[in-house]
């Protein structure tokens, strides 16, 4: 994610800022990043979603039914469904309920409520053996809140990001409940499918993750039907939006879409950029594998800036430069390269920002000796969430996006451009739909050269 706040500080966009107070939290379960998401479960999560809309697209009620497999070795008598939609808002008050919420539970018994409203412990019917399948069923009830986010609103235009129920991890480290900070992601999900219907008045254009086909619905009322395979989230925005589309010269179809406020001159610019991102990332780090890619744009975003989804970027067409290429290079690292955003955030936004600079040709060659002093003597890029959110949210943007991407240009110097070019294909390779850690990045880099990286490490401050 890009925002405003840091973009002008940095030139470049570094950092991700929320319009959310910062809190002082800790993860419920700390995660240890470094290590292996091969025992993580449940996995291969199948998502049937069917929803219908208002008059506006800013009430969305139906089904949703999760299918998933147990790949722990022990039985799996329960699973947690993350409401990241409540993150900003929590529990409501009596005036204002939690934005989303769920309901009707069949195949498990619901618990209640935890990690201020975002998390749902929902104990399985019969204990699941290490290799099954089960489901489980629940209403939905998505109410869009009325602020300018990515789930929130924008004049006519409703923004639907995070807001549909998905399923947590849990691995060696334990359950990953941890909280939303507000700020930047806390986000850990594994690939699954997507199947999502979604019922809305004609005039309502409805952009979302995945493959998209529309059918007639009832009078007046039209059904979008979104297919999705190996993505970790599903994201769709409903308004009068204008739209193009453009196929790149690699063949990935991009889908433009922006509101009637926004300048032609924004929208061409992120399309060009959007073109031509898409097609050289896919050539470095392996090709886009989702077909298609939707571009929704807006010049009212300024308070809240730019955001990845999987198969959807939202973008503020800005007059400084925009984000696009930032979010697209998200599409490998968030997307096919994953990665617990609350314990590494380093291992999607640093690496975007790096892609980013890379695309655009940016001279980096003294970036790290010109980098401000660290904020701190705690200060790490690896660092995670919580450590930026109890007291050190000022340094995230200086430490995950400057000096993060900053450090990657020098390891491309410390190994050289080709050795760099072959790695980075070869991990992107290796972690293609699943998770990677910071080990794992720091292991597939000393396995490209003979040089002993520890001392680039400790200098670095990736530890």
């Amino acid at each position: 994610m890009i925002s405003l706040r840091f973009r002008r500080a940095l030139l470049l966009a570094l950092a991700s800022v929320m319009l959310c107070a910062p809190q002082t939290v800790a993860a419920q379960t700390p995660p240890d990043p470094a290590a292996s998401a091969s025992a993580a479960t449940p996995d291969r999560p199948s998502y049937e979603v069917s929803l219908r809309s208002d008059a506006d697209g800013s009430h969305w009620t139906g089904r949703q039914t999760v299918s998933f497999r147990n790949s722990a070795r022990t039985q799996l008598r329960s699973i947690d469904i993350r409401l990241w939609g409540n993150g900003t808002d929590g529990c409501g008050t009596p005036e204002a309920l939690s934005p989303v919420r769920v309901g009707r539970i069949t195949g498990g018994t619901p618990r209640p409520l935890t990690v201020d409203c975002t998390a749902l412990q929902v104990d399985l019917s019969a204990p699941l053996p290490y290799g099954a399948r089960t489901s489980i069923s629940f209403d939905v009830d998505i109410t869009v809140p009325d602020r300018v986010h990515r789930f929130g609103k924008d004049g006519a235009h409703r923004y639907l990001g995070n807001a549909l129920p998905l399923l947590s991890v849990r691995d060696a480290q334990g359950r990953h409940l941890d909280p939303d900070v507000g700020f930047g992601e806390s986000f850990y999900t594994l690939t699954g499918d997507f199947r999502v219907a979604l019922d809305h008045p004609v005039a309502l254009v409805v952009p979302a993750t995945g493959t998209t086909t529309r059918r007639a619905g009832a009078p007046g009322r039209t059904v979008t039907t979104s297919a999705a395979h190996g993505v970790r989230d599903f994201a769709w925005a409903a308004g009068p939006f204008l739209s193009r589309t453009v196929t790149t010269p690699g063949g990935v179809r991009l889908n433009a879409y922006w509101t009637a406020a926004t300048s032609p001159e924004g929208v061409a610019t992120d399309l060009k950029d959007a073109v031509g991102s898409v097609d050289a990332f896919g050539k470095r780090f392996g090709r886009y594998p989702y077909g298609e890619l939707d571009l929704v744009m807006s010049d009212n975003l300024d308070e809240f800036g730019s955001m990845e989804f999987p198969g959807l970027v939202l973008l503020w067409t800005e007059p400084e430069g925009s984000a696009v290429v930032h979010e697209i290079a998200h599409q490998w690292f968030y997307g096919i390269v994953g990665n617990d955003q609350f314990a590494a955030p380093w291992l999607d936004e640093s690496f975007a920002q790096y892609a980013n600079q890379s695309y655009y040709g940016e001279n980096t060659t003294t970036c790290w000796q010109d980098q401000p002093a660290w904020p701190s003597d705690t200060a790490e890029i690896t660092r995670p969430m919580s450590y930026f959110a109890d007291g050190h949210r000022s340094e995230f943007g200086r430490v995950v996006y400057g000096r993060g991407s900053c450090a990657l240009h020098d390891l491309e110097r410390t190994l050289g451009t080709p050795a760099m070019t072959t790695m980075l294909r070869d991990y992107v390779r290796d972690h293609w739909l699943g998770v990677s850690t910071t080990t794992d990045f720091k292991r597939a880099a000393q396995a490209a050269t003979s040089q002993d990286l520890t001392p680039f490490w400790t200098e670095h401050r990736i530890n």
